[in-house]
């Protein structure tokens, strides 16, 4: 080989792109996701994932299932590697896991979503920007209802404790989340809102409320939680500092 000839084909395969390093590009999957989980045969499951770069320049996003009323549901993981990508919603005892592979044009995405051992397939297609909802904002509260708050509901003779934490804030509004250890283990953002000893709290991200009527020694929030078309007696009782 003459040394031309040798000189040609080293640049040819410096401006060549390498096959490995195109497998191991990141495909950005920010944006609007709606699609489905094929729950049964006769049986799909509409659901919606929101995608986007946060204040750190890392991936965060947020689900949606909206026949069940739920949004906003925050996501505790996302994870980019190539055109794989794994999410994990924290919706309820068992976490599900989506495992998929995002096509060539960052356009579609198919995998399986696993939970409590089983598996089950789910397609997502890019329908648009991501709609992350902003985090809920309240008016401010009475300061005897800032702290945290502990209650519990009977969910078919099981106990599942809920913990409410509410803070006015510095710049005039209120905000709270709330959190079961027993469920999720998620904290999702709530709003409040307050009228003398009323108490309402909505929790968006997953269909909820708790309308409570605060006691006398301001100690005690009994009402009723709604969600998913049925009501159950809560109380929450103030933490002590």
């Amino acid at each position: 080989m003459n040394p031309f000839t040798r000189i040609l084909l080293i640049a040819a395969l410096l401006l060549a792109p390498a096959p490995s390093l195109l497998a191991q590009t990141a495909v950005d999957p920010s944006g609007h996701w709606e699609g489905v989980i094929q729950a049964q045969p006769n049986m799909e499951m509409k659901v919606e994932i929101d995608l986007a770069k946060n204040s750190k320049g890392e991936l965060a996003g947020t689900f949606a299932q909206p026949a069940q009323r739920v949004k906003g549901l925050p996501l505790s993981t996302v994870a980019v590697e190539g055109r794989s990508i794994r999410f994990v919603v924290k919706g309820g005892p068992q976490a599900a896991t989506f495992q998929a592979a995002l096509s060539a044009d960052g356009k579609s995405m198919s995998g399986e979503v696993a939970q409590g051992g089983y598996s089950i397939p789910f397609t997502l297609t890019r329908t648009g920007d991501a709609r992350i909802a902003p985090v809920p904002t309240s008016p401010p509260i009475g300061k005897e209802l800032e702290g945290t708050w502990n209650g519990a509901l009977d969910v078919n003779g099981a106990q599942m404790r809920l913990v409410v934490k509410m803070a006015n804030q510095p710049d005039g509004t209120a905000a709270g989340t709330i959190v079961s250890p027993d469920g999720s283990g998620v904290e999702i953002p709530i709003a409040m809102t307050q009228k003398a000893s009323n108490v309402t709290i909505d929790v968006p991200s997953v269909g909820a409320s708790f309308a409570g009527v605060l006691n006398a020694e301001r100690t005690e929030l009994a009402g009723t939680w709604t969600q998913a078309q049925g009501a159950m007696p809560l109380t929450l009782k103030l933490a002590k500092p």
